[in-house]
């Protein structure tokens, strides 16, 4: 629970993991019925009619938006993981030790889903949410729905503030990178899990409240928006994405352009349940991305996605597909702030070739 990905200090509408409790079902009860005789002949036994199969409550309409938002959020954190656990060498000073695991609460969400969360499983108690694959909460066999009750023997927090209270209790633990001592509840069962911690990538990884199709990195933090994770077809597209904006936030692109701040308003606007509409009307400030500070990042990106597993071979046909769909005089889209197209594009197939190359060699894949 310790960058974005795996902890949240307030209640938005984005924070939103995978649910671990399933919607109640309702069952038709079955009428049985009895068959005449005579009437000196002993009454037949009861026969039941075919039951009909259980068949799931339909959603209210917060519930499926819920529903909505916990799975995009979900798909945005699956893909994430492999590129934060396989690239703490290339993170740099972005790197610490992290646990490997999302949790929530109902007051994790925003006022207006409380009781919808509440309807969906969640309580006070802080609840596994996901768990990132090849982590050491992996290994140690947290799962989804567990319950976090103790943490190196102090109880977990619960309640309205209990995403901030854990983070400050697990604080000064994960810079001793001995195993955590986690007690947690599965199945009514409570047993204490040591958890090794797992140094990776320590950016936090964002869904935008926005339809743009755009991305936006200011240094600690990636943001996907909503249209954009709609526009990608595969994983494999939305890693090329989150690669990308990582490579700009190790190399410090915001900082150089001097972007900071101005991303950061964009982002934390874009992490609102209703955000001002004028930040996505056009780049928002944001200056364009020379061409060279975007191939920087094009080719760190190679890296980050050859490390996670993740296949290069179909990089440059989605950026291209991108420029074409949405073209640099598209104000709110991506390749506004980005408009090299084709320089890099013509980096992005020298790397690649170098990259695979090393694959075959064997050779480290570092730049």
């Amino acid at each position: 629970m310790e960058n974005r990905m795996l902890v949240s200090p307030l209640p938005r509408w984005q924070k939103l993991k995978t649910l671990a409790v399933l919607a109640p079902l309702a069952f038709l009860a079955a009428c049985a019925t009895q068959e005449p005789g005579p009437v000196t002949a002993t009454p037949s036994k009861p026969v039941a009619t075919p039951t009909q199969a259980p068949r799931p409550v339909a959603d209210n309409p917060q519930q499926a938006q819920l529903r909505e938002l916990i799975a995009q959020q979900d798909r945005l954190y699956r893909v994430a993981a492999p590129l934060l656990t396989s690239n703490a060498q290339l993170c740099r000073g972005n790197a610490r030790n992290l646990l490997g695991f999302t949790a929530k609460n109902r007051y994790s969400f925003p006022i207006e889903y409380a009781e919808t969360a509440r309807s969906l499983g969640y309580d006070d108690r802080l609840q596994v949410t996901g768990v990132l694959p090849g982590s050491g909460a992996a290994q140690a066999g947290i799962q989804r729905g567990d319950f976090l009750i103790s943490v190196a023997g102090k109880p977990m927090p619960q309640g309205t503030d209990a995403e901030r209270q854990a983070a400050v209790l697990l604080s000064p633990l994960v810079v001793k990178k001995a195993p955590i001592a986690l007690g947690v509840q599965r199945n009514g069962q409570n047993t204490t899990v040591n958890v090794p911690l797992t140094f990776a990538c320590a950016f936090s990884i964002e869904l935008g409240n926005a339809d743009n199709v755009n991305t936006y990195a200011d240094g600690r933090r990636v943001l996907i928006t909503r249209g954009m994770l709609k526009f990608t077809q595969s994983d494999d597209e939305l890693a090329y994405l989150i690669a990308k904006d990582m490579a700009h936030n190790i190399l410090g692109h915001a900082i150089r352009q001097r972007m900071v701040s101005t991303i950061a308003e964009v982002i934390d606007n874009l992490l609102l349940p209703h955000p001002d509409p004028t930040t996505t009307a056009g780049t928002a400030g944001i200056r364009v991305y020379p061409q060279d500070l975007d191939a920087a990042a094009d080719t760190l990106s190679l890296y980050l996605l050859a490390r996670a597993g993740y296949s290069i071979d179909n990089v440059p046909a989605f950026w291209k597909r991108l420029a074409d769909q949405y073209p640099a005089s598209v104000p709110n889209g991506y390749t506004a702030l980005h408009p090299a197209t084709a320089y890099r594009l013509s980096m992005i197939d020298k790397v690649t070739q170098i990259v695979k190359a090393k694959q075959e060699a064997g050779k480290p894949l570092v730049p």
